[in-house]
């Protein structure tokens, strides 16, 4: 596996990038796009989305990571992204993918709130686009919310509860910023999140959607069946897999999940 780190020109800076390529002379059988969680999401998920990268392009896949606006490595601050800004990210790592990795099937990766963004990203694209989906996010209104508990939680502590979700949203409201677990969230980029909804996708390629429990005799959740059931009615090609292990991107050690390495290999094969 060939590993090459660089920034790709973007506007306004740059973005820093990763692409993981199979060994050899081998032609890449698919162009895969990473699209990253929200906030400390992306930071608990790193070890896990390299281990994947790896074994992808160990699999005969090109697999191209970049940190969009405000996150990582990239330029600006997260005060300064937007969900449109995130979104061009998404579409200018596919374009550059596309150039380099010409000719092979193209899939967009998300975890958790990345499956919003890949999705909407994918039904703004001309070109025929598969999605994977890790632990997909169906509402960014309820994220948003979550979200915003971090803060609730932050003020408990400190012993100023009382009014603290009411005051965030008012500040939002008003265009102001408010400070989450350490982020600083703008207006901006909280009325993208909270209007993103896992809506029908692009129908030129295949969802795989794919789930991770920790507990013994698990599911897939009602509400994934629920919006699988309807995009299987409209005609979307859909599989779901469920997986067993750690919630990785939300432990308060990093943690891997092998099962998922595989059944995602398996997943992108097309194989049951």
């Amino acid at each position: 596996m060939a590993l090459e780190a660089f920034f790709l020109p973007a506007c306004p800076g740059r973005r820093f990038a990763l692409l993981h390529l199979p060994d050899g002379p081998a032609v890449p059988i698919g162009a895969v796009v990473f699209v990253p969680p929200f906030a400390e999401e992306l930071n608990k998920s790193r070890r896990m989305v390299a281990l994947q990268s790896r074994a992808l392009a160990a699999a005969g896949y090109a697999v191209l990571q970049v940190d969009p606006l405000g996150c990582g490595d990239s330029s600006g601050d997260f005060a300064e992204a937007t969900w449109e800004s995130w979104l061009a990210d998404v579409d200018l790592a596919c374009a550059w993918l596309e150039r380099r990795i010409t000719d092979a099937p193209l899939w967009l990766w998300g975890l958790r709130t990345g499956c919003l963004l890949a999705n909407d990203a994918a039904n703004r694209m001309s070109r025929p686009v598969n999605l994977l989906f890790w632990q997909p996010v169906l509402s960014g209104k309820q994220f948003l919310q979550q979200f915003l508990r971090l803060k609730l939680a932050a003020e408990l502590l400190g012993g100023e509860s009382k009014g603290v979700m009411e005051r965030a949203r008012a500040h939002l409201r008003d265009g102001q910023a408010v400070e989450v677990a350490g982020y600083l969230l703008s207006s901006v980029l909280a009325a993208g999140l909270e209007k993103a909804d896992l809506l029908l996708p692009h129908r030129s390629g295949r969802v795989e959607w794919i789930e991770i429990s920790g507990k013994a005799e698990a599911t897939l959740s009602p509400a994934a069946q629920a919006r699988l059931a309807q995009w299987h009615a409209a005609g979307q090609i859909t599989r779901s897999h469920l997986v067993g292990g750690p919630q990785f991107w939300q432990t308060s050690e990093i943690a891997e999940c092998p099962e998922l390495i595989e059944t995602t290999l398996g997943a992108l094969a097309g194989v049951a």
